[in-house]
């Protein structure tokens, strides 16, 4: 899944149930809830309570909508903390107007000092000071559900649990109390109470009550600009101050969300750092503003940041928006221009992302450098309107109102118009994230264009970094983006696959099952193996300790059938319940599926959530697991909450092959590119480094049983292809495994598409035996907009044994040269010069050569179990190369080979050269005897 990034789809009620135990159960996510922007604002039960101020409980509703609603025959419903017990109902009457409040009063208790507002309607219910729940419901019938089934009923509109609250959405909301309500921090809903509502003093406000008069406009301006409040730095210098009558233009109003509105000064100063422009935000109050009133703010000012859920302040690495709050606005006039928007062109962004900060927070600086870095440059514009025109989507347009742009296509510019991510310090600078102040974004592709115009203030958002809160968004040009399809593998060919499905599990959409079943057998062309991520129990998130996904991995592979593909046979291991991380209730898992017309599982009985998989030597000297499917030490503390490697053993025409599906832990935890800590502390990197070091581990004990194993290590690392992780799995200085992504073009390297960077996370990678094979990463999710999986499948087509065109046995005297072919001699006694040409493969098993040994641009080279006399000289080869068991008396060169070398176990008597070899050249845990000096790459093995 995406590293970082939960959140729920607008809407949709997502409901968690938990027992008075220390059980907490995980309900069913509803399905939509009825349409409406009426939404529960506050709940308060401690009315009349001791040390209360009101006398009453009460419950407030908020309409965040511009469309009044008319309330008639709706209802609010109490239930108390238990999971058992009955819903008590107070119906409604009358409607409430758009950016209003409703107040429900409730039961009057023996204490408190002042009575609440004048009520819209008043009920009896006695609630729960510091716990219990309240639904807003569409009906005046009592609800009957006390438990997960809560998420079925499609009559609940909203839902707010507070303190031990067995019924809840998410978590339950925390703080209540008889002096503290809890209240909506915004007018959002994310269904999770704990990140919706925050316990503060109760304020009671009946929409219907009237309110002030609007402020009248002052004659002149107080002496404080928006310039003056945002400053020349990162942070307000008038943190904390009143300001008063500060002037501006309003040029865009946001009603949903954080809510409130931009104002920029119509009479700008020249000094570069300072922006012109803020945000004043309102809170639950609404905005009676529109894009060209003239006003007067008189406010508190304020830096915020926005927090994940659970973060808190000091710890996030979001950088903060200075803002107006609580405001108090005049409006002056209406109708008037809005202030120029700036023209945003690539040559204008610097080329450098971050600006270095020596304390390593870049709020520490002093005054912005707008040249210096893409960052400055767009905090010196915070809140500013700014325009870009004709823009190529780099990130495709999402379920939260969010699209990604660039300005500067030809930076890190992918095969089909992405942008690739290419190391940790090239953060791309052209980069933007668009988030509509109406939250409708177009449902375009990677390497579509937004044309014509694309403007609104410039917005730093919590999962997008700086941003155009869009008033306007260009057209929509599609450029007809299409989904790949695999090069299908031949009869000979053996085909493994990766997928990570995105929590699957029965509770998904038929839907879901045929299109991942489509694109396993359409797009990939039906691999013979195929490594599955994200497979769920069998209730899905539901948590009720089943760990079973017999059922999940049953309905995909009846799919598969249905869409024409293989009836597959999957192999996986239940994991202990709730120990596996991922969604909670899921127990999320890897698992493989693999075609029994083609390959054969084999099955070593054993293996449980616990056991851990061995090596050992089989009959025929192959290595074999000691259990088949087999979890790689699952009680290394480096999968701890996390995902349990599975390996399993196959054979393939006679040739064994050991596969490793994998899914690391994710990134959700590290610091963001876009946030004040630079370079950003990717905290989540240590644990997979560890997980990287067990799975290398466990490679390097195949080989060590047989160098020449053909292993497949596959699956959602969660990690680039130039990261500590993926250098530890890879075997670093001594490699034993390699990456097969590395070895396509730069522009073609990714596998997913976060924050509108094309990027790393999924891999194959092979033993070097396999160097060579076929490799695809297949897009079919990540650059749409309409995704099954937001990860990209990828598949290796693997070829076995050389094809020999041409077998020598027996003594040879005089010249070989190959041409074409592969040239085979099994035991054989050479004696004369061997040359093998461009293309043309040499395999040398047992026997001896006496003479040199010249290829060049060979496709293939192995030399195993001979004796060498004489010089040998292996340049430019494409494919394999492989020198394993040998003695070889003479000078040795292996220079310029790109398809992976492999020097293990040989004796070698005088000088040895290895340069250019791209991977560098491995021993496969099996070390040489150099009776000589070796040189360059071929040092250390």
């Amino acid at each position: 899944m995406p590293v970082g990034r939960s959140r729920l789809a607008k809407g949709v009620a997502a409901f968690s149930v938990a027992s008075l135990t220390a059980v907490a159960l995980s309900a069913t996510p509803a399905a939509a809830a009825p349409s409406t922007d009426v939404l529960l604002n506050e709940v308060y039960g401690g009315g009349g309570n001791s040390g209360a101020t009101w006398t009453n409980d009460f419950i407030e509703l908020a309409n965040r909508g511009d469309q009044p609603v008319d309330l008639t025959g709706w209802s609010v419903q109490y239930h108390s903390r238990s999971a058992t017990g009955t819903w008590q109902v107070t119906p409604l009457t009358g409607e409430i107007a758009p950016g209003q409040l409703y107040l429900i009063a409730q039961a009057q208790g023996n204490g408190g000092t002042q009575p609440l507002p004048d009520a819209d309607v008043t009920g009896t219910i006695p609630m729960g000071g510091g716990d219990g729940t309240v639904a807003l419901v569409s009906s005046t019938t009592a609800l009957t559900c006390t438990a997960s089934d809560c998420a079925g009923q499609a009559d609940i509109v909203d839902l707010v649990g507070y303190g031990s609250a067995a019924i809840r959405e998410g978590s339950a909301a925390t703080g209540a109390s008889n002096t503290q309500s809890v209240q909506r921090t915004e007018t959002a809903d994310s269904d999770d109470n704990a990140a919706d509502f925050a316990a503060a003093a109760p304020t009671p406000k009946a929409a219907n009550s009237g309110g002030e008069p609007a402020p009248e406009c002052p004659a002149q301006p107080g002496d404080v600009r928006i310039r003056d409040i945002q400053g020349d730095a990162w942070l307000t210098p008038l943190k904390g101050d009143t300001v008063t009558d500060v002037p501006g233009v309003v040029t865009a109003v946001r009603t949903d969300g954080t809510r409130g509105f931009w104002i920029q000064d119509t009479e700008p100063d020249t000094d570069p750092a300072t922006s012109e422009a803020v945000f004043v935000y309102t809170g639950s109050a609404p905005v009676t503003v529109r894009p060209g009133d003239a006003v007067m703010v008189t406010a508190e000012v304020t830096d915020y940041y926005q927090l994940s859920g659970g973060e808190q302040f000091p710890h996030t690495a979001n950088l903060s928006l200075t803002e107006l709050t609580d405001p108090v606005v005049a409006v002056c006039s209406t109708g008037n221009p809005l202030p120029e928007a700036e023209q945003i062109t690539g040559d204008l962004i610097p080329d450098v992302y971050a600006p270095d900060a020596p304390t390593g927070n870049v709020e520490d600086l002093g005054r912005l450098d707008p040249t210096r870095s893409t960052m400055e440059f767009w905090e010196a514009r915070e809140g500013m309107r700014v325009v870009v025109t004709d823009t190529r989507v780099v990130g495709p347009g999402n379920e939260y109102g969010e699209i990604y742009l660039t300005v500067k296509p030809d930076e890190y510019a992918s095969e089909r118009g992405g942008t690739v991510n290419t190391g940790y310090a090239n953060t791309p600078t052209g980069r933007i994230t668009v988030n509509p102040v109406d939250g409708e974004v177009p449902l375009a592709n990677v390497g579509d264009v937004l044309s014509g115009a694309t403007s609104g203030p410039v917005d730093y958002i919590l999962y997008g970094g700086y941003s155009i809160a869009a008033t306007e968004i260009g057209g929509h040009v599609d450029n007809g983006l299409s989904r790949q399809t695999a090069t299908p593998h031949s009869a000979d060919q053996l085909a493994v696959a990766t997928y990570n499905v995105e929590n699957l599990s029965p509770k998904n959409p038929a839907d879901k099952f045929a299109e991942l079943a489509a694109g396993i057998v359409t797009n990939l062309a039906s691999p013979d193996i195929v490594a599955l991520e994200e497979i769920q129990d069998n209730t899905g998130s539901t948590n009720d300790g089943v760990v079973a996904a017999d059922q999940t991995l049953d309905l995909l592979v009846e799919a598969i059938v249905a869409a024409g593909g293989p009836a597959y046979e999957w192999r996986q291991i239940d994991p202990a319940d709730g120990m596996d991380g991922g969604q909670p209730g899921g127990n999320i898992r890897v698992a493989f599926l693999f075609n029994p017309e083609r390959v054969e599982f084999v099955d070593r009985s054993g293996g449980d959530a616990t056991t851990p998989v061995a090596v050992s030597a089989d009959s025929d000297g192959t290595a074999a697991l000691s259990v088949s499917p087999g979890r790689i030490a699952p009680g290394d503390t480096a999968w701890d909450d996390s995902r349990k490697p599975l390996a399993g053993e196959f054979r393939f025409n006679g040739e064994k092959v050991i596969v490793v599906a994998n899914h690391f832990n994710s990134k959700g935890g590290d610091q963001n590119a876009d946030g004040r800590y630079q370079p950003p502390n990717r905290v989540t990197e240590t644990q997979r480094i560890a997980q990287a070091a067990a799975v290398n581990a466990f490679v390097d004990d195949v080989l060590a049983v047989d160098p020449h194993a053909a292993v497949v290590v596959a699956g959602d690392i969660n990690d680039y292809q130039f990261s500590p992780a993926v250098e530890t799995l890879t075997g670093g200085d001594a490699p034993v495994l390699i990456d097969l992504i590395t070895t396509l073009p730069e522009t073609e390297q990714y596998t997913y598409v976060f924050n509108g960077i094309s990027q790393v996370l999924d891999h194959i990678l092979v033993s070097p035996a396999l160097a060579g094979a076929e490799y695809q990463v297949v897009h079919v999710n990540a650059e749409f907009s309409d995704q099954v999986s937001d990860h990209d499948p990828q598949v290796v087509r693997l070829t076995f044994g050389p094809q020999c065109t041409e077998t020598v046995t027996g003594r040879h005297v005089g010249p070989l040269r190959i041409t074409e072919g592969t040239l085979c001699l099994d035991d054989a006694q050479q004696v004369g010069p061997i040359t093998v040409g461009p293309g043309a493969g040499l395999v040398v098993t047992g026997g001896s050569v006496t003479g040199p040994i010249r290829t060049t641009g060979a496709a293939l080279v192995e030399i195993s179990g001979a004796r060498v006399t004489g010089a040998a000289m292996i340049t430019g080869t494409t494919g394999a190369v492989l020198l394993d068991g040998n003695r070889v008396t003479g000078s040795v060169m292996i220079t310029g080979n790109s398809g992976g070398v492999t020097v293990s176990d040989n004796t070698f008597t005088g000088v040895a050269s290895c340069s250019g070899n791209d991977p560098e050249p491995g021993n496969a845990g099996t070390p040489n005897e150099w009776n000589g000096v070796a040189f360059g790459q071929c040092r250390g093995l």
